[in-house]
């Protein structure tokens, strides 16, 4: 049996999601909304050259590469008067970021002034850009894969330095070189096993059983360390919620206004002094994390201080950490007890705070139920300062889980499924070929993981998917 039909699946695939490059030349604003020093006017498309020299006078001609000063007139077809004076870049394709011509008109960041140029710029056969279009007739036109082309809304939108550098790494292909490798593996045993097929009847030796065994071995490892790389790159990307919880008055305001460094929440000897969430968004080591300092959690007849006890509850069953604020001058109450209790099984610390009071024993024979819940716990004072660096520490190993920094991290939801779809399929493989299974059967299994790998960085990845992913992008990228 010859099988030239699973050759040709993985082309027919590939053809039915292929994406089609529009024709249109698109316009866009691609500078934040409001005033600046600055604010850019950009054109993608074959007719991005005329329509530019028509939206501007120009002192010299249009070169590729080449910034040209220019006159931004009220009334161009008129020889209107110069509203504004603006520098004009040109690319010329292929040697631009869409591979089409490309230019960006750098104008005075008045609204008014970008506006005029881009309305000008529709009149005169521009389409107005859809959100991430740009970003996606690069990614079309091969200048980028599919990571890449994400990274760049992830650098847009890093608030930790970093975020930035993560996002950096994958604009530079770091995690395509990561996959690579892996796939070049994967099309070897996929063309050894399509050569034993199709060329059995001139007596080409077939792949034995353990040859494949171990080649896919080869192949599964490298994936498994990717998505176990998920774990940290998710975190890097979008951060983690902290509650910072206790009973009142053990100083959990206080302790969330050192770990934010300013005076962020209100602080007063009062027992219930916080009757709200309070939220504050701080960076640990890059690691973008969201505190919210709770209501003290105690029995209460009041009404404003209950909501905001039901509040603190919600915030606890929903952060993904948990800081616990105990009082070393006070014994462990019933409430504490409860709540360390509640959390055994979730990533938790307790602080124990206000360890800078003379002779306060009150909790060190209490510290052991701390202990036997599982819990690490750490001396700390809001008043002093003392254990804070330790706390961050602290917290950080808690988010990350002690994963360390690595190039090309997975760090979107869709990159880890991609990854697990890939290994599911393997498994698949390494079952079909331990019950000596056909190996028709087991390419299936192989071209499944090839197609999943693919998907990651665009190869594959069927039209409604990447409309989806570029329209998070902002319009003008």
């Amino acid at each position: 049996m010859r099988c030239a039909g699973f050759a040709g699946a993985a082309t027919l695939f590939q053809a039915m999601t292929e994406p089609s490059i529009s024709a249109d030349t698109i316009a866009a604003i691609s500078t934040p909304p409001g005033r600046g020093g600055i604010g850019i006017v950009r054109l993608s498309g074959p007719q991005a050259a005329a329509i530019t020299v028509q939206l501007v006078r120009l002192r010299q001609p249009l070169e590729h590469a080449r910034a040209r000063l220019a006159d931004v007139l009220d009334a161009p077809e008129a020889g209107g008067s110069r509203i504004d004076e603006a520098v004009v870049t040109f690319f010329a394709a292929p040697h631009s970021y869409t591979a089409e011509d490309l230019a960006e008109i750098a104008a005075h960041g008045s609204p008014v002034v970008l506006e005029l140029l881009l309305r000008r710029a529709l009149a005169l056969g521009a389409r107005l850009a859809e959100p991430g279009e740009f970003t996606q007739r690069a990614f079309l036109a091969g200048r980028l894969d599919l990571t890449q082309a994400e990274a760049v809304r992830d650098l847009i939108e890093a608030q930790t330095l970093t975020q930035a550098r993560q996002a950096a790494s994958q604009m530079g292909g770091a995690l395509s070189r990561r996959v690579l490798p892996v796939k070049q593996a994967l099309l070897e045993l996929i063309a050894l096993l399509e050569a034993g097929i199709d060329f059995a009847e001139d007596d080409v030796d077939v792949a034995p059983q353990a040859e494949i065994a171990r080649r896919i071995g080869g192949i599964d490892p490298p994936l498994a360390a990717l998505e176990a790389s998920f774990a940290r790159g998710r975190i890097v990307h979008d951060g983690l919620t902290l509650a910072i919880v206790g009973r009142p008055n053990a100083g959990k305001s206080s302790l969330f206004n050192r770990l934010v460094e300013r005076d962020r929440a209100i602080v007063t000897a009062t027992p219930g002094t916080t009757r709200d969430l309070v939220t504050e968004r701080i960076s640990l080591d890059g690691i973008p994390l969201e505190l919210v300092d709770t209501a003290g959690l105690r029995e209460s007849g009041e009404e404003v201080e209950q909501l905001g006890i039901a509040r603190s509850r919600e915030a606890l069953a929903d952060a993904a950490l948990v800081l616990i604020v105990l009082d070393a001058t006070q014994p462990l109450n019933a409430e504490e007890r409860a709540l360390l209790t509640a959390v055994e099984a979730r990533p938790a610390l307790v602080a124990v705070n206000k360890s800078d009071l003379a002779g306060s024993r009150a909790m060190v024979g209490d510290l052991t139920e701390v202990e036997r819940a599982g819990i690490a716990a750490l001396a700390t004072s809001a008043l002093t300062g003392e254990g804070i660096a330790a706390l961050r520490e602290r917290i950080l190993a808690l988010a990350t889980g002690g994963a360390a920094a690595e190039p090309g991290l997975l760090t979107s939801l869709r990159h880890q499924q991609a990854i697990a779809a890939a290994r599911a399929a393997l498994a698949d493989a390494v079952a079909a070929n331990t019950n000596a299974i056909p190996h028709e059967m087991i390419l299936l299994d192989l071209y499944r993981a090839l197609w999943a790998l693919d998907s990651l960085t665009g190869q594959t990845t069927p039209d409604d998917i990447l409309n989806l992913i570029f329209s998070t992008f902002c319009i003008g990228k």
